[in-house]
């Protein structure tokens, strides 16, 4: 049995890559600040994964890939990095506002060191059980 190998850790790790993908493209993003027709990128995530999530349909557990699929059966939710064409922040045809990607520089740190401390304890907490300190 593999404790690390449950749907949360899986979830979790999926949120920290998602997590250091959005600095790449946020940091991306402000190193561009005056590129001329430089439109930024952001990454979407979270709305694909409620979509997934909110599917009402059951499925049956499959113990054997040979094993006939019953009803909805989940796939691995990606993000997706999609590219703003709609605004412009100044005369060079740049979208890029500086305020507003160091806002979401900082929410998404907080976001990774939740999940990192998520991580941490679930691992203390199978440390424990097991029998270590």
């Amino acid at each position: 049995m593999n404790l690390l190998n449950s749907a949360s850790f899986n979830r979790m790790e999926q949120m920290l890559d998602v997590a250091v993908l959005r600095q790449k493209v946020s940091a991306n993003n402000i190193a561009n600040i005056d590129t001329p027709e430089f439109k930024r990128s952001d990454v979407r995530f979270e709305e694909l994964l409620n979509q997934q999530m909110n599917q009402s349909s059951l499925a049956g557990k499959r113990t054997n890939p040979k094993h006939i699929p019953i009803g909805y059966q989940s796939t691995a939710v990606e993000p997706q990095v999609i590219q703003d064409q709609t605004s412009v922040m100044n005369n060079n045809l740049n979208n890029v506002d500086i305020d507003a990607e160091m806002s979401l520089l900082a929410k998404n740190q907080l976001r990774y060191n939740v999940i990192a401390q998520q991580v941490s304890h679930d691992i203390r907490n199978l440390k424990t059980a097991i029998g270590g300190r």
